[in-house]
């Protein structure tokens, strides 16, 4: 079961200060288990792990199973919540060199992603390197318009598919949409596509647990099953009575916001795992965006340690305090390797000959974690068993039932993000969409650039 450990912010919180947050937390927890908080017809994801249809389900692997049984390659259209999430668990649960391997050593096609950003040399390089292979896009996005995965699914379809009849085309391309109204809807009715459904209650950055997230990360060959049970498991502990005992959610949260009163600003999530890599990207969409708004929130950070020990190290450890660690802690590795013995010792190594690596790195942890605590960096270590997809289920409804608890005693709505159309504003006039004439003018005599 997940466990957070937090006695290294003992001499940062102290326990009134906790209990103090109790009616707090409690009202938190009514109202996001009642569906009575803000933004509440985006709760969706609360019950999903054990919601979800079965017949969803075995669409999934069934459209899964096709694609690894057909193509070499499967292209993620998407952008935010519609790749990060799939990206994130992929990638945790992968062989780390997993795009060099061979197709028979892999046992499924080559997942790449596009439509993520606006880069021609990225797009350029992606269409360079599929060329020759059998290819499956999968593009998601709720309107089909969003400015990013539009260009990336335009281009791409056009350059690998232009020449397909429409029956062929629904060989090759999959679409995770609305499951009623726009554009993305309306191609696959015309070209006769399999569909998936994004659903209506269920925001980008919490949907990793729908067919968004599923259908890559079954493409992957990953037990969706077995990652569904993980969050299943998670959604029971967390929802049991705060009169039974605060559930690790309850606990993080608690942490989060004691921390942030007390002017630490931004959290800082670790992992001694280089494949979380992409998991840390998803948490910090997930946090980020459902936290920074109203002028409030903590700021989102990730570092891979050790190796960012070695150039964020003395930041974190001397510069301003501001920051507080959470570690991600595999209390177990896939495959450990030995240290072997050398007499002649040129290394200073002899001392740790025999012992595991997964020794060296746990000690680097906590010698870490004591260190930067010592400097004034508050510190709480999330404890899971294993790097699986069990687990990974349990990480991913912890960090989203704890994130929505966050938000509500923040007193924001975390699953709204109206910011976010700031920028579109402004590239969609800059750009010469019409009807935003108006602000296009506007922007060109504030930056005086044509």
């Amino acid at each position: 079961m997940l466990t957070v450990k937090d006695q290294l912010t003992n001499q940062f919180i102290a326990p009134h200060e906790r209990d103090q947050m109790v009616p707090c937390l409690s009202a938190a927890r009514q109202m996001l288990d009642h569906h009575t908080c803000p933004g509440s017809e985006f709760t969706g994801w609360l019950d999903l792990p054990v919601s979800m249809r079965e017949s969803t389900i075995e669409q999934i692997e069934e459209t899964a199973e096709r694609i690894r049984r057909e193509t070499d390659v499967l292209i993620v259209v998407g952008i935010g919540g519609s790749y990060l999430g799939a990206r994130a668990v992929i990638e945790a649960l992968s062989h780390h060199f997993s795009s060099l391997l061979s197709d028979e050593k892999r046992k499924h096609p080559l997942i790449l992603f596009a439509g993520h950003q606006i880069s021609p040399d990225y797009l350029h390089d992606l269409l360079d390197i599929v060329k020759g292979k059998r290819i499956a896009l999968n593009v998601i996005s709720k309107s089909g318009t969003t400015t990013e995965p539009a260009i990336a699914f335009r281009i791409l379809r056009h350059r690998l598919f232009g020449d397909l009849r429409p029956e062929e085309l629904a060989d090759r391309v999959i679409v995770t949409t609305d499951e009623k109204r726009g554009a993305l809807r309306a191609f696959a009715a015309d070209n006769g596509l399999t569909t998936f459904v994004i659903p209506d209650d269920i925001g980008g950055r919490y949907s990793v647990l729908t067919p968004v997230g599923l259908l890559p990360i079954a493409v992957a060959g990953v037990d969706i099953r077995a990652l569904l049970a993980g969050a299943s498991s998670e959604r029971e502990h967390s929802a049991a009575p705060l009169s039974e005992g605060w559930a690790a959610s309850d606990l993080y949260a608690v942490n989060r916001m004691l921390l942030l009163k007390k002017g630490y600003a931004a959290e800082i999530l670790a992992s001694y795992e280089p494949s979380m890599r992409y998991f840390a990207e998803w948490w910090k969409q997930l946090f980020g965006e459902s936290e920074g708004k109203d002028g409030k929130g903590l700021i989102t950070m990730s570092v891979d340690y050790t190796t960012d020990l070695h150039s964020l190290g003395q930041l974190i450890q001397e510069g301003p305090r501001a920051f507080f660690e959470t570690v991600i802690d595999f209390q177990s590795v896939c495959h450990d390797l030995r240290i072997p013995h050398d007499e002649s010792d040129l290394d200073q190594l002899e001392y740790l000959a025999g012992r595991p690596m997964s020794f060296v790195s746990r000690q680097a942890m906590n010698g870490t974690a004591l260190a930067h605590v010592a400097g004034g960096v508050p510190n709480m270590r999330i404890e899971i068993e294993s790097r699986s997809a069990y687990h990974l289920g349990e990480l991913i409804y912890f960090f989203e039932r704890a994130c929505a608890l966050s938000g509500i005693m923040n007193g924001v709505n975390p699953f709204d993000q109206p910011g976010v159309e700031a920028y579109k504003r402004n590239m969609f006039a800059l750009l010469g969409k019409p009807g935003y004439e108006n602000l296009r003018d506007e922007l060109v005599a504030v930056s005086g650039d044509e």
